[in-house]
């Protein structure tokens, strides 16, 4: 065997495979194959932080395998990932593999293609051992704060908590968005909008002035508003005064990982981790009928907005010939990042090929893996196209006798540009009529309405991946699974509009953070430490020294916090709740699943009461069976898994069932089961036929009780409300 070629990922090594001669044996690592013990911390204090690695036992063939066949390699290219986490499998397989530095060939590339794997054959270089750094840095860190921290909640909370670093800020936004919401306080405020009509066409009109002053949100009084319905209503209409301005909106940049992973959730309703595992497919390769396996996009870890020479022209070689001259961009455009650390990926998320349209690769792809590819073709491609033209008109009316000003606005494009092939955000194109100063208009109808301000909304995955990536926090391979750790952990959790909620526990623990450890959940202070880590990554910084000057305090911290902090004093909370059974005083505690009144004469009483969210006694909500048991009522309660049915008796009866929530809907599959909702061990609601396991028909979405007209397959309800059908591969849903 003459060259070894490795790779992390088996689909990503079967697609180089097919571009490479009998020359070359490609294997995968199956990711990373050094990592941090489990059973103990692995990190030797005494010689400056250094990592105690060991092969993990799932690793260990890979690992055993890949050592054969470099003995009798004549050259070894590392092709791992081109990030800090690619860099460092290299590098913990050139230690595995005894190798020198001189003997390591890296190769680096941000599309699988067979051009780019052939360049960077051509181009091997020595391994970036400051990228390295920067990932052993960070494993470092976070290692320090979960295997210090968690301990302490076990002992000062509950059993089986843990704390992460970038997810503990992460948790400490939900809880505040949280507080918001629940300190809002609804303002009142009134409008007059109504419908006016020139030319048989109708258009909005809402009142803007009285006697000249503009109004502002909360000017008008109930009664004002009311009264200038009421004078205004029937009057004609003049039209005083039509401002007409064109506006440019520039074409959107291509994709990041964090704007893929917002437009891909606000769009397709996909979390951070589909979206992720979706794009990995789409680059490591698709098989397109005959032709080689090939990726369809470039690497989807980045924060850099580059694009290649070589894509801008085929672009503009495509728009000249697919959409005409007018949408050409001589020289095409070019982006630079907003982030000062996009430094680790050279490219943006684009297409590899521009040719290869959505629709000339439908029939390969699945649809879920469809629709994100066409996503990122159609911003790639947009981002290339010229400014899209808007003309924007606002026109004030008087009516006679009174004091009122009105205003109308309308918005059109006159050259849709960019938006040819993307649709970005919304543009108000009510279409007006032509106004012309002195015009006359029938007010057909106009009304005082009242309206309340809104609290500020909870975040979506979108939204939190959003603030994360402001604040500075994190980096493109951090918030999939930092959202999804979040929502494992039960500090969060995300219901069915798409929400995400801070759990009891998650405030409890957030609280307990922030007062007592603020460094952790500092957004300043972890954007800091990620800018450590990008120093170290450019090699302008050492990594131990910055692991020191965070663990020392954080030690010092962690063993004062362990004298200090009583755990019923954070778990307990006195009540004036006298205990039925025994007579002692009842307490609130929490509980891995929320807060519970709980009698303080435990063990010996074992007396307990479900609360709401306000701390209130829930009074037991009964349902209409007796326990076989011992015959006294059931009750619903709430567990880890959601509600289920228990004897009112406990503790002297345990009799427990699962509850059934029905959506009413016949499974189609045996034709004799209902639909019923359930949840999995992660959390996450599913709806699955009730005779599981005789029938073992499942969906992820609710299903509407209606068939799909196309394929006779349910439909299920989709983002915002709408509907779809549950065959992923359904025409309807193209």
């Amino acid at each position: 065997m003459k060259n070894l070629v490795i790779v992390e990922s088996p689909t990503k090594a079967k697609t180089i495979g097919k571009f490479l001669g009998k020359d070359y044996t490609i294997k995968s690592s199956y990711g990373h194959v050094r990592d941090l013990p489990k059973s103990k911390m692995g990190i030797d204090f005494e010689h400056n932080f250094e990592p105690q690695y060991v092969v993990p036992l799932k690793a260990k063939p890979h690992v055993t395998e890949l050592k054969k066949l470099a003995a009798k390699a004549d050259a070894i290219y590392f092709a791992t990932d081109s990030d800090r986490e690619g860099e460092a499998i290299s590098w913990h397989l050139q230690q595995l593999f005894k190798l020198p530095d001189k003997g390591v060939k890296r190769i680096v590339f941000h599309e699988i293609t067979k051009k780019a794997i052939l360049d960077a054959l051509t181009h091997p270089t020595n391994l970036n051992i400051d990228l390295v750094n920067a990932q052993q840095a960070r494993r470092v860190l976070d290692r320090l704060v979960g295997y210090e921290l968690s301990p302490l909640l076990w002992k000062k909370v509950a059993r089986g908590l843990s704390a992460g670093r970038v997810q503990s800020v992460a948790v400490r936004l939900i809880v505040e968005r949280e507080e918001e919401i629940k300190a809002f306080k609804a303002q009142e405020y009134w409008t007059v909008e109504g419908t006016a009509e020139k030319d048989t066409i109708e258009f909005p009109v809402e009142l803007s002035a009285i006697d000249g002053k503009k109004l502002k949100k909360f000017d008008l009084e109930p009664e004002q508003a009311k009264n200038a319905a009421q004078k205004l209503g029937g009057k004609k209409l003049t039209v005083t005064e039509v401002t007409n301005k064109k506006v440019n909106k520039q074409a959107p940049p291509p994709f990041t990982t964090s704007s893929l992973q917002i437009e891909a959730n606000r769009r397709l309703g996909y979390s951070a981790k589909q979206t992720m595992m979706l794009a990995q497919q789409l680059y490591e390769g698709v098989a397109l009928g005959e032709k080689e396996e090939t990726g369809l996009i470039t690497y989807m870890r980045t924060d850099a907005l580059n694009l290649a020479d070589e894509f801008i022209a085929s672009v503009q070689e495509y728009v000249k010939t697919s959409l005409g001259s007018r949408y050409e961009v001589p020289g095409g455009r070019r982006f630079k990042s907003t982030s000062k650390n996009a430094q680790e990926a050279h490219e943006a998320i684009r297409p590899t090929d521009i040719t290869a349209t959505p629709d000339s690769v439908k029939p390969y792809l699945d649809a879920r893996q469809f629709k994100l590819y066409e996503l990122i073709w159609k911003r790639g491609l947009a981002s290339q196209l010229p400014v899209s033209e808007i003309e924007a008109t606002t026109a004030e009316f008087s009516a006679d006798g009174t004091p009122y000003t009105l205003k109308a606005t309308g918005s059109v494009v006159t050259f849709d540009g960019w938006r040819k092939v993307y649709n970005g955000t919304s543009v108000d194109e009510k279409q007006l009529p032509k106004l012309v100063k002195g015009d006359l208009c029938d007010l057909k109808k106009i009304d005082g309405l009242q309206h309340f301000t809104q609290p500020p909304a909870r975040y979506s995955e979108a939204g939190l991946v959003k603030a994360l990536e402001e604040r500075g926090i994190g980096r493109p391979s951090t918030y999939a699974p930092t959202i999804a750790t979040v929502i494992d952990r039960g500090y969060v959790e995300k219901k069915e509009d798409k929400r995400l909620y801070p759990t009891q526990m998650g405030e409890l623990v957030n609280d307990l953070l922030v007062k007592h450890f603020p460094d952790i959940v500092n957004y300043d202070f972890t954007a800091a430490l990620e800018q450590d880590l990008d120093l170290i990554a450019a090699g302008e910084k050492k990594w131990q020294p910055v692991i020191r000057s965070f663990y020392e305090p954080f030690k010092k911290g962690i063993d004062q916090k362990n004298e200090e902090l009583n755990k019923k004093e954070i778990t307990e909370t006195a009540t004036e709740e006298i205990c039925e059974r025994c007579g002692k005083p009842m307490v609130i505690k929490i509980g891995r699943f929320g807060r519970f009144l709980a009698c303080t004469g435990y063990p010996d009483c074992k007396n307990t009461k479900q609360l709401n969210s306000n701390n209130e006694i829930e009074a037991p909500e009964t349902v209409d069976e007796k326990c076989e048991k011992c015959g006294k009522p059931m009750v619903v309660k709430r567990g880890r898994y959601g509600k289920f049915i228990a004897c009112s008796g406990y503790p002297d009866c345990k009799n427990i069932k699962k509850q059934v929530i029905s959506t009413g809907v016949t499974c189609p599959q045996c034709n004799i089961g209902d639909i019923v909702q359930k949840k999995s061990k992660r959390g996450r609601i599913f709806y699955s036929c009730n005779r599981y396991p005789d029938c073992q028909f499942a969906l992820w979405q609710k299903p509407t009780g209606e068939k799909c007209p196309t394929c006779g397959s349910l439909l299920v309800y989709g983002p915002n409300d709408t509907k779809r059908c549950s065959n992923k591969d359904c025409s309807t849903n193209s």
